[in-house]
Formats: C-alpha cells, sequence, structure tokens
C-alpha cells in the first residue's frame, strides 16, 4: 500500500468531520488500526475496506485501489491477518520454519515453493510480495511489540540452501540486536515441550480482548474464546520459561550462521 492511500482515507476522514475514533465505530475497527493505515504502516483487509467505503460514502473506492496482492493467502488465514495488522504484542512460536513477519525475500520465496501442488512462478511471486508486505509492521520501531519462540529445528533445518538460511539467521540477530524483537530458542535438549504439536500466534490488542491463531498443514484456527485463549498463553508461558534467554539464544543465531555461511 502507497502512503497516497492512506492519505486519501485521511482526507475522506477529515472532511467527513470524523475522527479516527468515530471512523473507527462506524466501520467496527479499532482506532489504532485506523491510524496505522493513514499513516502507511498497514494494509486494510478487504472486508476493512468494505466498510470503510460504507463509512465514508465513498463508493466501492477504497476497496477497489487495494492492491491485489492482499488476496495471495490462504483463505483460513484472512481473518487471522487481518488481525495481526491491528494487534499491538504478537507472540510467535515457530516449530517447523520461521513466523512469515519475520522472514527475509529469499526464505519466504523457499517456504511459498514447498507448496503442493506447486505453483506457478508469477503466483509465487504474488504470495511473496503479500508475506513482505506483512513485515511492514515492523516498520514502526515500537508497535507491534514481537516475541518470537523458535524450536531449535527452525535454525537446524535448511530452507533455502546455507546462504538463504545466514541471511535469514542474521536478520533474525539484527533485530533482536536492535531490540526491535524479543527472540528465544528452545533447544533440541529440552525433549518434549507444551507446544510441540502446532505453530502458535498469540495477538494482544488496544482495545478488543486477546487471540490466538493456531496453524497445521491445510487448516487455520482463530480462537477467541477467554478459556481457550488463555490456556494457550500459559502453553507458551511455560515453553518461554524453559527456553535459551536473549543473549544466549541471539549467541546462538549467530553462530548457526556463521556454520551456513562455511559452507555456502
Amino acid at each position: 500500500m502507497t502512503n497516497t492511500y492512506g492519505d486519501w482515507l485521511r482526507q475522506q476522514r477529515e472532511t467527513a468531520g470524523l475522527t479516527q475514533q468515530q471512523l473507527a465505530d462506524m466501520a467496527v475497527m479499532t482506532r489504532s488500526h485506523i491510524a496505522h493505515i493513514e499513516a502507511g504502516r498497514r494494509v486494510p483487509s478487504r472486508e476493512d475496506a468494505r466498510r470503510l467505503d460504507l463509512a465514508l460514502n465513498t463508493g466501492n473506492v477504497l476497496s477497489s485501489f487495494l492492491p491485489e496482492e492482499e488476496a495471495a493467502v490462504a483463505d483460513y488465514f484472512e481473518v487471522a491477518l487481518e488481525l495481526e495488522q491491528q494487534a499491538v504484542m504478537i507472540r510467535e512460536f515457530a516449530l517447523s520454519f520461521v513466523p512469515g513477519i519475520l522472514q527475509t525475500a529469499g526464505y519466504a520465496r523457499s517456504v511459498l515453493n514447498t507448496s503442493f501442488p506447486r505453483v506457478s512462478d508469477e503466483e509465487c511471486d504474488r504470495r511473496l510480495v503479500t508475506r513482505l508486505e506483512r513485515a511492514k509492521i515492523l516498520d514502526d520501531p515500537v508497535t507491534p511489540a514481537v516475541w518470537a519462540l523458535l524450536d531449535e529445528a527452525v535454525l537446524r533445518r535448511q530452507i533455502g540452501g546455507p546462504g538463504v538460511m545466514a541471511e535469514q539467521l542474521k536478520h533474525l540477530v539484527q533485530l533482536g540486536e536492535s531490540g526491535r524483537i524479543q527472540v528465544h530458542v528452545l533447544p533440541f535438549e529440552l525433549g518434549e515441550h507444551p507446544l510441540l504439536s502446532n505453530m502458535l500466534t498469540l495477538m494482544w490488542f488496544e482495545d478488543q480482548p486477546p487471540t490466538a491463531y493456531a496453524e497445521g498443514l491445510h487448516m487455520g484456527k482463530i480462537h477467541d474464546a477467554p478459556s481457550v485463549v488463555q490456556e494457550l498463553q500459559h502453553r507458551y508461558d511455560f515453553a518461554l520459561g524453559n527456553a535459551l534467554p536473549l543473549r544466549e539464544s541471539l549467541a546462538l543465531l549467530r553462530a548457526t550462521a556463521r556454520d551456513y555461511e562455511r559452507h555456502d
């Protein structure tokens, strides 16, 4: 999404005499999400854009000018993508590969190329653009706060070859050293832990209850029942308590990246 899109939304809102909070209430969104869209840091989902058009009486202009790449996600991930863009805190657990918002272009392309049946190069490019757009939420230096809890298998599984892995791990190190994310590794020697069965994303928001998203092969599920979300939070906290501290995790990431570079 370009800044022009956000600027146009702001102009329409101001012309209508609405504050961000008033527009958010009318469009059934959060004020912070409106602010991020206007600043060019977030991309509205198609449902968001439809509700904004209705609230501002702008026909289907906001819906029509959304980038096509926004549709390049699995159906079951669409709601999670919208929530990801609104979250003020995100805690990721990854069992097999680096979470989407933390992936480099080379790593993301290699992951996307594992789809079955295989997609065309053009479709892969379209999905890659969408995945990299998601990572723009990290352009804001503060929000969302992001924690990444990685099973050691994420570091050891060679996706895309040694060069791609070295670049990816160094990217995680840079994000961790800059303070933009907290990254922790669950070492193999730990053995079993409460998150072995799924990828998990926990999300907190400015003005709505926390939500969890769990994903497996060809399936993903949003959990918003308070008891279920709390249980998943407890599982995450328990696993995190057994993970390597930030400094040791970054040291392991650096060492593993150097090993990949030596074999590249």
